[in-house]
Parts: C-alpha cells; structure tokens; sequence
C-alpha cells in the first residue's frame, strides 16, 4: 500500500484556506497520513514553496515524529520541541509553522506538504537546525514518502 498524506483543510491541488496564511490566523493545517511500511521509524514533514522569487521557500519541517503517529493537529504550537516531536527554523526565522504569503500578485503559488518514512527513530540534529538541515539529515534515511500540494495567492 502506498503512503497517502491529506489534509481536511483543502483538497489536493485545492487552495489552502486563509486561516493557515499570514492573512488570517497563520495556524499549521491540520494533516493525516497512512500506509507507512512497516519499517517505519520516524517522519519528517516538511512544506516548500518552490515558487517563491529567490527560489524555494522552506514553511515548515517537523521531525522525529514517532512511528505511530498518523496525522498533526491544526495550529501545532510554534515551538521547537512539541512532545516528542521537533520543528524546524523555517525561512521566516522563526521554529514551527510560517503559513503562505506570497508577494501581492506574484500568481498561484504551489505549496508542497512533502511526508517522509524514515528507518531511524530520531535525526542526528543540534538546536535549533534550519529546514534544509533536516532535509539533508532525513533524505538518506527515506524508505518511503508521499505529498500532498496546496496552492495559495494574494
């Protein structure tokens, strides 16, 4: 079975509702997932924008979310340690959730919820790591991964 990631926020490919932007309440939208294998350690979530002017813009990385967890809750406080899990600076310089806000007029932009299974229980990472950092400690321990996109424009 392949790995499904959704959101009951929006549709894929569907717009992703102000109250998850720098227009309304910048809360992160709620996410579930299934079909993990069975040799699943750990997830990493992370959300890009590749459609940002000066290339992709990096919203969100969670990590080391344990291998039973099965979705992320609206609003996850903007914290670097949540529980067991662990979030990201993102490109905002801020830990936790940066909703979209792309330029005024700049077009449709596609934001990529990327989920990644894991075969290591934790990432070797220090504080407070950038969103590229996780991504680059996660990617040789991927066995599995989905997406879901989400759009956004001003």
């Amino acid at each position: 079975m392949a790995m499904r990631l959704s959101s009951s926020a929006f549709p894929a490919g569907g717009r992703i509702p102000d109250r998850h932007t720098c227009e309304g309440a910048d809360l992160s939208p709620p996410l579930s997932w299934s079909g993990a294998p069975p040799a699943t350690r750990s997830f990493v979530l992370v959300c890009e924008d590749p459609d940002a002017p000066a290339g992709t813009w990096y919203h969100w990385a969670v990590f080391d979310i344990p291998s039973d967890q099965t979705s992320l809750p609206e609003g996850l406080a903007k914290a670097e340690k949540v529980g067991r899990l662990r979030q990201a600076i993102n490109d905002f310089r801020k830990p936790g959730w940066g909703g979209p806000c792309p330029p005024k007029g700049h077009g449709t932009h596609h934001y990529r919820f990327r989920l990644l299974a894991l075969s290591v229980a934790t990432l070797p990472l220090g504080p407070r790591p950038g969103c590229r950092e996780v991504l680059a400690a996660a990617e040789p321990q991927v066995i599995a991964g989905t997406e879901l996109v989400g759009t956004y424009s001003r």
